[in-house]
């Protein structure tokens, strides 16, 4: 078996932390080719390069970034050890940077991601938003520890990821006091209605096309939206009727002051939470797994 010689992550750790071996150097208070001589060494026993040149910055490679963070993570729990044996307390907070897909609704995204805080109550939660692919991207470099999307992770995007299903659950049917009447005799009562949908090429849209297609029902299209909050809000406003996931009724109602009209079954949306690990290890990204599959998904919503 191999031993990792800590010493030498160490001095890489330093370096990435300092941003320079002149630096680092100055801190360790050794000299610059005892660091860089010790960071080759390093890079040979690993079999990887882990910093390189660019220009007059030294940076790290993306396999850099991997063993910095298993790096930040050792020395950490040294740590942490040494204060414990001390009896002393760590101080430490678990850490969960979360990447969410734009298209998840945020109160989706909220009831997601409450466990990993029900679960640690001292997490520090660092929630980014944006497009799959852009997250898929800091994923890879592992600036997030999971991504919240309502797709899995496709061979299309260049990235070793896995996807873990949470779970799905069926669509509602809400609208304000105006559109009432479409209650009476859903889904059929759709036709000819005001209808609000989010925008063209998310997997909600296609979900309900593919569903009023099959039904030959003809709404009215009265508004498409990127946001699903702004759509709600325009739905409370009683622009028309809107379509959110099953599991929001009681927080959509509240918020937005609307009833439900109906609900379809068939029209199903699907929650994946994807990380850079087959098996699981953040404890915080355990509890949004386990929960989802146990509690919010479990009763087949």
């Amino acid at each position: 078996m191999e031993w990792l010689n800590y010493h030498h992550l160490f001095y890489f750790w330093t370096v990435a932390r300092a941003g320079s071996i002149a630096k680092a150097s100055q801190e360790l208070r050794l000299a610059q080719p005892t660091i860089s001589n010790q960071l080759k060494t390093l890079e040979a026993s690993l079999g990887v390069k882990l910093l390189e040149r660019q220009g007059r910055r030294l940076v790290l490679t993306d396999v850099g970034r991997t063993v910095q963070r298993y790096a930040e993570d050792i020395f950490r729990t040294g740590h942490e050890l040494q204060l414990a044996v001390r009896g002393l307390p760590t101080g430490q907070r678990l850490r969960l940077v979360a990447g969410v897909a734009d298209v998840i609704p945020k109160r989706m995204a909220a009831l997601l991601l409450q466990p990993a805080v029900d679960a640690h109550p001292s997490l520090t939660l660092v929630a980014r938003e944006g497009p799959l692919p852009q997250l898929l991207a800091s994923l890879a470099i592992h600036d997030l520890d999971v991504v919240i999307a309502d797709v899995p992770a496709t061979e299309e995007v260049k990235v070793k990821a896995f996807t873990h299903r949470l779970g799905d659950c069926g669509t509602t049917f809400f609208a304000a006091a105006r559109h009432a009447g479409v209650k009476k005799g859903f889904p059929r009562s759709l036709a000819g209605a005001p209808l609000l949908l989010p925008s063209e090429g998310t997997a909600l849209r296609r979900a309900m096309d593919a569903w009023l297609s099959s039904t030959e029902l003809r709404p009215e299209l009265a508004g498409e939206f990127d946001d699903s909050a702004l759509m709600m809000a325009f739905g409370g406003r009683g622009l028309g009727v809107f379509p959110a996931p099953r599991v929001l009724e009681d927080e959509i109602r509240a918020q937005f002051g609307v009833q439900v009209v109906g609900r379809v079954d068939d029209v199903r949306q699907a929650f994946f939470a994807i990380t850079v690990e087959r098996r699981l290890r953040h404890p915080a990204v355990v509890a949004v797994v386990e929960a989802a599959r146990d509690a919010l998904f479990g009763s087949g919503a």
